[in-house]
């Protein structure tokens, strides 16, 4: 079956990207290090790569939603490609500089910006032929190879450093991203039924001139549990940078520089991929706002009792392996949630919501966490942090709750009013 095929090619170029960018997250930084000097610049890859994706909103809408088929994202993926060879091209003559490295990071955070929610759209669009719910789980398979990669890569990027150096790494992340192209170049196009896939063109049925699509303000109106997801995601985002940046100061406060850190992200690494193989085998049956909620509770809890654990390795890769479990099924169950609800243009423009909200929050959780540590601390940040993921999924239950519509009014009180009052109507 067609459908199959071009499923696992698209899961198939997920996992061959992904393992290339994360085998050469070390690379990069050491080759800005070592030809700019400055170890300032050792992050302008990563942090040039955010801001498209971040501005997104407001350049990326009409591009995103011309992205229903292998073609088009084959084209994205390879203008990814170009991109990531900025850095190795100027590199091997010697010229890499603060410039080159920001153009860099600019055409793929660009071209993240467009495909990274259109790929899971058409995942989505292909699940939706096998039948109801077999969407979800195929964005739950997606993210379960970019879990297996997050454990792979970074072990191979560290041997491939010292065994080959980092300028035939930053090559062969070029190449990587440039096959996964090749997979999805004859992907067809599966764009919903009567569903206009671009922007002013005809719908796929022939009818009139597709209408332009919602902005995300629009669909995350329309979609409230949807909205209330993605601000989690957000949440969770943000308060990111009180793991990685606290643990990494707490260990070198208490002498044990990297070690902390080592520990918690190997831990939460395993936790994770546990939880997406979960995730893509009981998805179909969990309940997708109490999963969301859940598992970011789950990952705040965890934040709060690591300093307490950091006594011990073991223990704390183990609380945060914990963690870890919560986290993929609960963008599973946001990812299902937007798959379920939505199609076509508002299904893209969510997707990009939940990206959007997700990277710019964790950007800024990243600026401002160095400052927010210095004033509290590390150990506090974290218990800070994980509180903050635990109180504010709780509040929206509350506040969905407390919103939810009641029953309509019998028709004799619907007549003389009683109903609406004590609906207390608007």
């Amino acid at each position: 079956m067609r459908e199959r095929r071009d499923l696992a090619a698209i899961l198939l170029a997920t996992f061959i990207s992904w393992m290339g960018l994360r085998v050469t997250a070390i690379a990069v930084p050491l080759a800005a290090l070592q030809q700019t000097h400055s170890a300032w610049a050792t992050g302008l890859v990563a942090g040039s790569a955010g801001l498209p994706v971040v501005t997104s909103g407001w350049w990326a809408a009409r591009g995103r939603h011309r992205i229903t088929s292998g073609p088009a994202l084959a084209g994205v993926l390879g203008a990814e490609a170009l991109g990531l060879l900025i850095v190795p091209v100027t590199a091997s003559t010697g010229a890499l500089s603060v410039l080159t490295l920001c153009a860099g990071g600019l055409v793929t955070g660009a071209a993240t910006a467009l495909g990274g929610p259109a790929q899971r759209a058409v995942i989505a669009d292909i699940g939706d032929r096998f039948g109801p719910g077999r969407a979800a789980r195929a964005l739950v398979w997606q993210d379960l190879a970019h879990r297996i990669s997050m454990i792979i890569g970074p072990p191979v990027g560290a041997w491939g450093v010292t065994l080959i150096g980092t300028l035939p790494l930053l090559w062969a992340e070029s190449a990587a991203v440039g096959a996964s192209a090749l997979l999805v170049v004859f992907v067809g196009n599966y764009g919903s039924v009567g569903t206009p896939g671009a922007v002013g063109e005809p719908a796929e049925t022939g009818g009139p001139p597709a209408v332009r699509p919602s902005g995300m303000v629009d669909v995350l109106r329309k979609h409230p549990d949807i909205a209330r997801g993605v601000l989690l995601a957000a949440v969770g985002g943000f308060a990111w940078f009180g793991f990685s940046l606290g643990l990494a100061i707490l260990g070198a406060r208490t002498g044990r520089p990297g070690a902390l850190i080592g520990a918690g992200m190997t831990g939460y690494g395993a936790g994770s991929l546990v939880g997406a193989a979960v995730a893509s085998l009981v998805i179909a049956r969990l309940p997708r706002m109490a999963t969301m909620v859940a598992g970011w509770v789950l990952l705040g809890g965890a934040f709060v009792v690591v300093p307490a654990a950091s006594g011990s390795l073991l223990w704390l890769a183990v609380m945060s392996a914990v963690g870890g479990v919560g986290v993929p099924p609960a963008i599973a169950a946001l990812n299902a949630l937007i798959s379920e609800t939505t199609e076509g243009a508002d299904r893209r423009t969510a997707f990009a919501a939940e990206q959007v909200m997700h990277t710019g929050a964790g950007s800024l959780g990243m600026l401002a966490g160095g400052a927010v540590i210095g004033m509290l601390g590390a150990a506090e940040t974290l218990v800070a942090t994980g509180l903050l993921q635990i109180v504010l999924p709780l509040c929206l239950v509350a506040h969905r709750f407390a919103h939810r519509p009641g029953p309509p009014p019998t028709a004799a009180a619907a007549a003389s009013g009683t109903g609406c009052r004590a609906r207390i109507c608007d």
